[in-house]
């Protein structure tokens, strides 16, 4: 027998935008407008900022992932910056199968567009440090892109996971091949290239003085290996005398 639907039925909300409202809820809750500006002034050109501090973002996400963190993931959507964050967490928190974590991590970086969800969504990405090799061959067509920041997040999960013994020595022609001319993704370089000096200083000063950077990541590079706190000020003199002059900054 054919079932009717009432009028009121086909307008009542269904268990899955009940959920996605609730979520909604939750970020409406933890929003704070005075952050909401403090963060608009960092990320100029991202629309929606709510305000809600990541510990607190983190948190939600956390309780979503551990409750069933695909669902929630379908349930997010991409109104807000949070939001977007929120499913970059969910599939950094999730317990999930390498092939599972890999695909919706291919279906999000997509959406990531700016360098405070990019670098945030890297940082909880810790299912790279139990799949190493997976990861990194996950991320080489990511560093052929010509998107900025597909190839910034590939720069970020890089210098987040990579810098190690086994890895150093295939980071250094990785960084000296891309030639993107995104700022997001020559600041992202420069700073790999500071954190391989922290990490190797012999190995990686004998690449700052053979490489192929441009003039403006190079000094960046430099800039950051002096503001590290782990570089001795003898050191940092030796590093600033290496300055291109001819870099615009």
């Amino acid at each position: 027998m054919q079932k009717f639907t009432s009028k009121r039925e086909k307008n009542m909300p269904t268990a899955s935008g009940k959920k996605n409202n609730f979520i909604k809820e939750q970020l409406s809750l933890l929003a704070d407008p005075a952050y909401r500006d403090f963060s608009s002034s960092l990320l100029p050109g991202t629309d929606h900022i709510l305000g809600v501090r990541l510990p607190a973002l983190r948190k939600l996400a956390k309780k979503l992932a551990k409750e069933n963190w695909a669902e929630n993931l379908s349930l997010c959507t991409g109104d807000s910056f949070e939001e977007i964050m929120l499913q970059g967490f969910l599939i950094g928190y999730a317990k999930a199968p390498l092939h599972e974590i890999l695909e919706q991590t291919a279906a999000f970086i997509p959406k990531i567009n700016n360098w405070s969800v990019c670098d945030s969504f890297c940082i909880t990405m810790k299912a790279a440090k139990q799949y190493p090799e997976a990861f990194w061959d996950f991320l080489q067509p990511c560093l052929e892109s010509s998107g900025e920041f597909i190839v910034r997040f590939a720069v970020v999960m890089l210098l987040d996971y990579f810098i190690t013994g086994e890895y150093i020595d295939r980071i250094y022609p990785i960084l000296d091949r891309i030639k993107h001319q995104g700022y997001y993704v020559k600041m992202a370089v420069a700073w790999a290239v500071s954190m391989c000096y922290v990490q190797f200083p012999e190995k990686t000063m004998a690449y700052l003085r053979n490489n192929t950077l441009d003039d403006f990541t190079y000094n960046k590079s430099l800039q950051k290996i002096t503001e590290s706190l782990c570089v001795d000020s003898e050191t940092k003199k030796t590093i600033r005398a290496m300055k291109r002059s001819t870099a615009r900054l």
